[in-house]
């Protein structure tokens, strides 16, 4: 029993450090629209780890991946927005990521998987619209 746990957390932490690799690959050839399409990645993988935790009843994972969606929807994307130059946009912008952040902690507080869904359907047509500005941006150099 104790070597399949030590083999687990090796494995854990081997898995850990290919998704920082990866992921610090990924940002270094990145272009600033890349950037927030790879936030919006990140915020649909902690609300999806957030759905999940709160159906298997984990609270701790949930909290977690509440606070991981909370921090990239106020330091990435909202801690961004440009509010002196980007005009209605921005300000709409900044708008819906403060609801987000409040349904998120609202969802955290009653474990409201229909909140999770709410931001999910509310940020959508934001994500593709940076997933098509993305693919529009050529390839830098390496």
């Amino acid at each position: 029993m104790f070597a399949s746990a030590a083999n687990s957390s090796m494995f854990q932490r081997q898995a850990g450090a290919y998704k920082q690799v990866h992921l610090n690959t990924g940002v270094d050839g990145a272009s600033p629209h890349g950037l927030v399409v790879m936030l919006f990645e990140g915020l649909s993988d902690a609300l999806a780890q957030a759905r999940g935790a709160m159906r298997s009843g984990n609270i701790e994972q949930k909290g977690r991946a509440i606070g991981r969606a909370v921090g990239i929807v106020t330091e990435g994307l909202r801690g961004r927005l440009n509010l002196q130059e980007g005009g209605k946009l921005a300000a709409d912008l900044d708008e819906l990521y403060a609801y987000i952040t409040i349904r998120l902690i609202h969802a955290n507080l009653r474990n409201d998987e229909s909140a999770l869904d709410e931001c999910n359907r509310l940020l959508e047509p934001v994500r593709m619209a940076w997933s098509q500005i993305a693919d529009k941006q050529p390839v830098a150099a390496s």
